[in-house]
């Protein structure tokens, strides 16, 4: 298996100069996003997402609580992108993604961050919430390439990413890690203000797959594939058996799955009595239990790779 990234060869011939191009008229009257809300970004006007022409930055680090899988020794080199596309009622960064504390970047600080944490030895670049920022990402990439930088590239997205948009990533991201949140359409508009999350969802999942493949590799460290979070909610609110079931029989019973247990009431889960609790030892386990039924056996909850 061929270790460096796969955005070099598409550098080399110049096409990820010609995918910022068709990602930057995306904002013009923005559908980088399945919202598709038209604002014309590209002048600064604020979609649904809250950002304008520039990505806002909140933070850039070495981040050790990742899956281990991505961490390693050296840690995650997280991104942390201010602003999103899904507004959720629980959501556990609101600072970030509701209330959008971060800093605006162009394009060459933004391949700066890059860079610097790839010198501090992280094992890859790991974009968190990118859906909305993809074309600012491009722009920095291809400054940053151009300047040594080698790091994959890991897409950590809510999974509500729009099919044009991710084809536009297809030969550039080398890991995709998108949190499945629900398998019912109307509990997503309910706690997450968007429509056809479901149907979204599964389109963007089998895209992702059939770009990179189940989850690969080199001496525990991912290095290309799916990677699929799934958060567990209280009152099996996120739709467990339905998501499982999906990647089993759509996607691959040998995806890399995370089944994350640090769902706690935030931002405004208390004024919503079925949120405002953590989920029980019960439902965690069941929530495991329901992945290995459909013989999906590959993450941190399940001690094997």
């Amino acid at each position: 298996m061929k270790t460096y990234p796969s955005y070099l060869k598409l550098f080399r011939r110049g096409e990820i100069s010609r995918r910022v191009e068709s990602a930057t008229r995306k904002l013009e009257a923005c559908v980088l996003c399945p919202r598709a809300c038209k604002a014309n970004r590209a002048a600064g006007e604020t979609g649904e997402c809250g950002v304008g022409r520039l990505a806002l930055v909140a933070s850039a680090c070495p981040h050790f609580g990742e899956e281990s899988v991505l961490v390693g020794l050296r840690g995650s080199g997280t991104v942390f992108f201010a602003g999103c596309n899904l507004h959720c009622v629980f959501c556990q960064n609101y600072d970030i993604s509701q209330m959008r504390m971060g800093r605006e970047v162009a394009a060459a600080e933004l391949a700066d961050i890059f860079l610097d944490l790839q010198d501090r030895g992280c094992h890859n670049l790991n974009l968190v919430t990118p859906s909305h920022v993809v074309a600012q990402v491009l722009e920095a990439l291809v400054i940053a390439v151009e300047r040594g930088f080698r790091l994959p590239i890991v897409y950590n997205s809510s999974g509500y990413d729009a099919l044009g948009t991710l084809r536009l990533l297809d030969g550039i991201v080398d890991i995709y890690m998108p949190d499945v949140k629900y398998s019912d359409s109307r509990i997503a508009e309910q706690y997450s203000g968007v429509k056809h999350y479901w149907d979204i969802v599964r389109q963007a999942l089998r895209e992702m797959h059939t770009q990179v493949g189940d989850l690969q590799t080199i001496n525990g460290i991912a290095v290309r594939g799916l990677l699929v979070r799934h958060l567990v909610l209280p009152n099996r609110i996120a739709g467990t058996d339905e998501v499982m079931r999906f990647l089993a029989e759509n996607i691959s019973v040998d995806s890399y799955v995370n089944v994350m247990d640090q769902y706690r009431p935030m931002y405004r889960a208390g004024d919503y009595p079925e949120l405002s609790r953590r989920p029980t030892r019960d439902e965690l386990n069941e929530a495991v239990h329901m992945a290995s039924r459909y013989g999906v056996h590959r993450g941190d909850a399940f001690d094997t790779e």
